[in-house]
């Protein structure tokens, strides 16, 4: 199992921090993160969400992040490719790849925002018909050869896009998974899928079971081919400390102010996988998680976040691991939490977590 971390760069008001601090002290986070051991750093991109997200252009962050670190995979989580032109973002990635000699990753998504759509001049009508026309330009791109394309939405000619991915075939792709269409798209697709935080384990563990049957009915048993990327990856809110009191003290309000603007920005989405899909509406938990005002022990309950001890958190992720998840995605600073706290539980983690995961390899 791979250890990652994962941001939104929140700057909430009740935290006293500044953009600037928080901007700098997440790139130090991250440089201490490499030495001890986490693999990958990925940040989201939202706008218009004053306090819950201020990673508007995450790309140039993590090319800041590339000469902070040598190690420490980067990645987009994710880009909505609705929002930009498909060449762009082709170039974009490229250009994270040749700055980090070959340790960019490429998480793709439609976004949800009705304000980012309507700012932006996209219909949500068409985000599934531009997203994959999208993809399969950035896709083909990454093949390096003058590319061509007539689609809907997308019109060139004997474009050569520049520069060119440093990995070969290209960067991992990943995309944003949330509805069991989703899912079973990344298995057609042979990519990996990024879970977000803002649905219960009980449902995330369907999802994975999904995606896994998917993956064998369009592969079979044969390993995975170039460019394929067969991963689930789990975001996961985490504060760790010697003291489960002490824990569940220190991210309470941080964790209970970050998952209530997160469920209320996503809401109008899980809403719509309640009434679209029956599978969902037979977990009558969910309908209670959009009814309840978020607190610790309810994320704790439905496996959305761990906050404890070693002891505790070593529980959440061995059965996530039991599960298939390949990569966990630990929000450790959810809610802006201070440096100081999020470099402490950093430190405890990989150091009790990590190794009783995985042993002393990490």
């Amino acid at each position: 199992m791979h250890f990652d971390l994962f941001y939104e760069l929140s700057v909430p008001p009740f935290m006293q921090r500044r953009e600037t601090a928080v901007y700098a002290e997440t790139l130090d986070e991250l440089a201490l993160a490499e030495e001890l051991g986490f693999r990958t750093a990925w940040l989201v991109e939202h706008h218009f969400m004053p306090g819950y997200s201020h990673s508007t252009a995450p790309d140039m962050f993590l090319a800041a992040a590339s000469q902070r670190t040598r190690r420490l995979r980067l990645g987009n989580a994710i880009f909505p490719l609705p929002y930009h032109h498909p060449v762009r973002v082709a170039e974009r990635v490229a250009t994270l790849d040749v700055l980090s000699q070959g340790r960019a990753e490429f998480g793709f998504g439609r976004g949800f925002s009705p304000v980012e759509y309507a700012t932006f001049g996209v219909s949500m009508a068409d985000s599934r018909s531009y997203t994959e026309e999208a993809m399969d330009i950035v896709r083909r791109s990454f093949d390096g050869a003058p590319l061509s394309f007539a689609g809907r939405h997308f019109q060139f000619e004997n474009l050569e896009i520049l520069p060119k991915v440093v990995q070969q075939p290209h960067p991992p792709l990943w995309t944003a998974a949330v509805s069991p269409d989703s899912f079973e798209m990344a298995a057609r697709l042979g990519i990996g899928v990024l879970v977000g935080p803002f649905k219960p384990w009980f449902m995330i563990r369907e999802d994975i079971r999904h995606y896994r049957a998917a993956w064998q009915r369009y592969h079979g048993d044969a390993p995975a081919g170039a460019g394929q990327n067969p991963r689930v990856a789990m975001t996961l809110g985490v504060y760790c400390h010697e003291s489960a009191k002490t824990a569940r003290e220190r991210a309470r309000e941080p964790f209970e102010w970050f998952y209530g603007q997160l469920l209320n920005q996503t809401r109008p989405v899980l809403e719509n996988l309640y009434e679209s899909y029956e599978y969902y509406r037979k977990m009558g938990k969910f309908r209670g998680l959009l009814n309840k005002t978020v607190n610790l022990t309810l994320l704790d309950t439905l496996g959305m976040a761990a906050v404890g001890d070693p002891k505790h958190c070593i529980k959440r992720i061995e059965a996530l691991k039991k599960a298939g998840v390949d990569h966990v995605l630990c929000a450790f600073g959810a809610g802006a939490m201070p440096t100081e706290a999020v470099r402490d539980t950093m430190q405890l983690f990989a150091d009790t977590v990590m190794p009783a995961i995985n042993g002393d390899g990490r």
